[in-house]
């Protein structure tokens, strides 16, 4: 269940990284609909996950220190917008500055929090070296197709991502050698990934229905040692009144 709620987490922050990087170039504003009911059905997502964290946990400081970017993450921009903009004092300073700056902080937060809940999807397999590879394979193919088709290094990074996708659009295809083993090596490793990434999402889960289990299966041998103990006890007091039975039968 901790982990199906950290992969929420996780899909939520993706989410929240993209909004956000697209209302600081420009592209959308996440003030105005449909994109401020997303971003704040997240941000009440976040907060919850951060206060909730903070009244679980015992030491509540160290819970605070070791949670900046989650804090970060639940900075309310609406909310700041809406002051800023009635606020008379702030006429002097330029408004979008100061909201640029909210907006790079409440990223970085976010981005931070990402990283913090996919620490422990990244150590199932290794699979945080299966993505150093994919990284720099998309690079070099990215480059080697971009010198040997003669395109844009954009439209090869794009082709590179097209290609291990194993989506393959058909806009762009290589017609030199080294332009098609570089292909070739990106079609064998999107597959590899593929496959990877499956088995790594399926012992992910797998993993903590077994941990699951494990609890359950420690809590009933917990409560066997508890009867146990208390079946002890009933026994040797049982002996002992057989015991001064029989002595006060002997007296007689």
């Amino acid at each position: 269940m901790r982990r199906s709620y950290n992969a929420l987490i996780i899909i939520l922050a993706a989410i929240s990284i993209i909004l956000s990087m697209l209302d600081i170039s420009g592209i959308i504003s996440i003030v105005q609909k449909p994109y401020v009911y997303v971003d704040a059905s997240i941000w009440l997502v976040f907060v919850f996950d951060y206060f909730y964290g903070l009244m679980a946990a015992k030491d509540k400081r160290f819970y605070f220190r070791t949670h900046i970017w989650d804090l970060l993450a639940i900075i309310p921009l609406n909310a700041l917008f809406s002051f800023f903009r009635f606020n008379r004092i702030f006429k002097l300073v330029s408004m979008q500055r100061i909201l640029l700056v909210f907006r790079f902080a409440r990223l970085a937060g976010i981005i931070g929090k990402l990283q913090l809940k996919l620490k422990t999807f990244l150590k199932t397999n290794n699979i945080v070296y299966l993505f150093y590879v994919c990284g720099l394979m998309l690079l070099v193919s990215s480059f080697i197709y971009s010198l040997s088709e003669h395109v844009s290094l954009g439209n090869a990074f794009w082709w590179a991502l097209a290609t291990v996708s194993t989506v393959g659009y058909g806009d762009i295809s290589p017609h030199t050698f080294m332009g098609r083993f570089a292909a070739a090596l990106l079609m064998i490793l999107g597959v590899g990934f593929i496959g990877m990434l499956t088995s790594t999402l399926t012992k992910f889960f797998t993993e903590e229905h077994k941990k699951s289990e494990f609890v359950q299966i420690m809590h009933a041998l917990h409560k066997l040692e508890r009867q146990n103990e208390e079946l002890s006890t009933r026994i040797s007091a049982l002996e002992q009144q057989l015991h001064k039975n029989e002595r006060e039968k002997n007296k007689d």
